[in-house]
C-alpha cells in the first residue's frame, strides 16, 4: 500500500517518510521480476531503506532487521585503517576499500601497497581465490596458477590492514583477530556512523571480522560518507570517485553506476547487499533478499530514479537481459510500481 509521511518505529526513534513509496512492515517483498518469453519465471524479494539529511527516511519491507553488510562495509574498514596511519592515496586507497576483480592492474596496486610498508604476498591472511573477471581468471590458470590470497577479491582490504598495522606498531601477524587493536577501532568506527550498537561479530568470507548492521544503519553510513567534507572519509570517498575501476572492475555494477552518477558512492556486499551514498547526505541501502547478485543493481537504479536521479546511462542500467541460446529472450526488471 501506499504511505506519504507516515512514520514507523525503528531502533527506539521515528522515522518519517518523505516520498511517496509502497511501505510493507515486518516483511519482504516481491521487488525484482525475472521474466522469459513473456512469463515470470522468478520473482526476488527485497529490503531496501533511505536515510535522508535531514532524519527522515522510507523503507522497503523489514529495514531494522539484522543484515550482514559484508563487503559494503570496506569503506568504514578503511576509515579506521586512516585513523592510525594508513598512508597511501589514489588508486591504492581505492582499492583498499574495494572488491577487486583480480585484474592486473587491481594486483599491482595491492603489491605496490604491501612492498610499501616492507611486506609480501605471504603476509595476506584472506582465503585463497582465483581472479573473478573471466580474462584475468584464464590468464592466470594458463601462467600455471592456483588460488591465492593475493588473487582474491578482498586482498586490496587485507594488504591495506597489514600496512595500518606496520604503521600502528601492531601485530600484524595477529591483524584478523576480533579483539585486535584495528579490528576494535573498526568496530567502533562502524557504530559511529551507522548510529547502531556493534554485536559481537562473526567471521566474514576472507577471513575479517563481520559485523551486522540495519538497512537504516547501512543507509546512513553511506549518506555520512558520501557527504563528509575533511578526513579520511573524504579522502576515501574522493578514492571512490576518481578510480572506481579500482573498487571493483570491469563491467562490474558498482563501477557503472559510480560512472552514471557523478559525485555517488556506492559498494555492493555479497549476499544480495548494495549500499550508495549521495553527496547531499542522502543514504541508500538494500538486500535482495534471497542473497542472489541478480536484481540488486536493477533495484538501486529504480531507487535513484525515484529520488529523481535519471539520466541515459542509468536507464540502461535499469534492466538486463535474460538470455536464450544466446540471445535475449525477456528481461530482469523490477516490480512495476514498486517504486
Amino acid at each position: 500500500m501506499w504511505r506519504q509521511g507516515a512514520e514507523r518505529a525503528c531502533c527506539g526513534t521515528k522515522t518519517r517518510i518523505a516520498l511517496a513509496f509502497p511501505l510493507v512492515t515486518q516483511q519482504d517483498v516481491a521487488a525484482v521480476e525475472v521474466v522469459r518469453g513473456g512469463v515470470v519465471e522468478c520473482v526476488h524479494r527485497a529490503r531496501a531503506a533511505v536515510t535522508f539529511p535531514d532524519g527522515s527516511s522510507w523503507t522497503l519491507g523489514d529495514a531494522a532487521f539484522p543484515t550482514y553488510p559484508r563487503s559494503s562495509l570496506k569503506p568504514f574498514q578503511a576509515i579506521a585503517m586512516c585513523l592510525v596511519g594508513l598512508d597511501v592515496t589514489g588508486p591504492e586507497l581505492a582499492i583498499s576499500a574495494a572488491s577487486h576483480l583480480g585484474e592486473a592492474y587491481h594486483l599491482a596496486a595491492v603489491r605496490s601497497m604491501l612492498a610499501g610498508a616492507g611486506l609480501t604476498e605471504a603476509d595476506l591472511q584472506n582465503t585463497p581465490d582465483l581472479p573473478i573477471d573471466q580474462a584475468a581468471r584464464i590468464a592466470w590458470i594458463r601462467a600455471g596458477r592456483g588460488p591465492e590470497p593475493v588473487a582474491q577479491n578482498c586482498s586490496g582490504k587485507h594488504a591495506a590492514m597489514l600496512r595500518t598495522c606496520v604503521r600502528a606498531g601492531w601485530d600484524p601477524a595477529t591483524y584478523l583477530d576480533a579483539d585486535h587493536p584495528l579490528q576494535l577501532l573498526v568496530r567502533e568506527t562502524l557504530a559511529e556512523y551507522t548510529a547502531e550498537p556493534m554485536t559481537d561479530p562473526s567471521v566474514d568470507g576472507c577471513g575479517a571480522p563481520a559485523f551486522t548492521t540495519s538497512l537504516f544503519g547501512l543507509a546512513r553510513g553511506f549518506g555520512a560518507f558520501a557527504a563528509a567534507t575533511d578526513g579520511p572519509a573524504k579522502d576515501i570517498a574522493d578514492a571512490y570517485r576518481a578510480y572506481p575501476e579500482y573498487v571493483s572492475g570491469t563491467g562490474h555494477a558498482d563501477l557503472a553506476i559510480h560512472r552514471a552518477v557523478p559525485g555517488l558512492v556506492c559498494k555492493g556486499g555479497a549476499e544480495g547487499v548494495f549500499a550508495a551514498g549521495l553527496p547531499d547526505g542522502t543514504g541508500i541501502a538494500l538486500k535482495i533478499v534471497d542473497g542472489s547478485d541478480r536484481g540488486r543493481r536493477e533495484l538501486m537504479v529504480a531507487i535513484l530514479g525515484h529520488l529523481g536521479i535519471r539520466n541515459d546511462a542509468l536507464d540502461a542500467l535499469a534492466t538486463s537481459p535474460v538470455l536464450g541460446h544466446g540471445r535475449p529472450v525477456g528481461q530482469v526488471r523490477v516490480v512495476d510500481g514498486l517504486v
